[in-house]
């Protein structure tokens, strides 16, 4: 089944097929955060053909909304549904192995309250961008997540978009900030080609004691002073407007 096919059986929106693997930071400096139960481990899927739906399970069958994941709108709505029901819920969240659906319009971030990272770490992702039509909108990778269900929410997070440019940017509550605009960089990958099913790119985040360093594609692209980028909290996903990604890998791993 192509994935045209399994999005139109599924949300009329976007689907977001994601798939990650979380470590937990360990030996960071700082003190250590409160942390619910971790997520079950998923596995990683190795290549894309590993991101279609198996033709032999029924699309919908055996899901249900992962547990203690978290799910952020830029402009949260009380009335709207998280849930597993593609059919009623306003945003269709579920687990699937090899990994997780979100069909959503709406941008905001994704998240496990448990990934979390201080000191010196390196935060990566692996994201897939299925074909985004004629749609340039961002994703990527956020750290320094603090009161993510609070009205002073804060995150600096690090985005790419098909047009092969890059954003570093903050949300301090309802605002944003920018830290570096957007900017083009040959080292993203761009979905130019409609008879491939996606494209990946990685993203890193290293922070040592003086610096950030941004890369794409083990490329780096930005060094910023730590002191201008907010890195201890939350690691998360951001996704923007109707988006259709497959993230394969998201970790946090203590600086070697």
């Amino acid at each position: 089944m192509s994935i045209r096919s399994f999005v139109a059986l599924c949300n009329p929106r976007l689907i977001v097929l994601f798939s990650a693997t979380i470590l937990l930071t360990a030996s960071c400096e700082g003190p250590e955060m409160p942390s619910p139960p971790p997520p079950e481990p998923v596995a990683v899927a190795p290549d894309s053909s590993a991101l279609r739906p198996d033709p032999g399970r029924p699309i919908g069958g055996n899901m249900a909304t992962p547990p203690f994941w978290k799910v952020r709108l830029d402009e949260p709505d009380p009335a709207m549904t998280i849930g597993a029901d593609d059919t009623t819920d306003d945003i269709y969240f579920v687990s699937m192995t090899p990994g997780w659906h979100i069909t959503t319009g709406p941008a905001g971030i994704i998240y496990h309250p448990a990934s979390t990272a201080a000191g010196a770490f390196t935060a990566r992702t692996t994201i897939h961008l299925f074909a985004p039509g004629d749609r340039n909108e961002a994703f990527g990778l956020f750290v320094g997540g603090m009161d993510l269900e609070g009205a002073n929410q804060t995150y600096d997070y690090f985005l790419i978009r098909n047009s092969g440019e890059y954003l570093i940017k903050r949300r301090i509550g309802s605002e944003t900030q920018l830290v570096q605009d957007w900017a083009p960089s040959p080292a993203i990958l761009r979905y130019t080609d409609p008879t491939v099913s996606s494209v990946a790119n990685e993203l890193r985040i290293r922070v040592t004691g003086a610096d950030v360093v941004f890369s794409i594609n083990d490329v780096e692209v930005a060094t910023l002073p730590a002191a201008d980028v907010r890195t201890e909290g939350v690691v998360g996903i951001r996704v923007n407007h109707d988006l259709n990604l497959h993230v394969s890998d998201l970790a946090v791993e203590p600086a070697g």
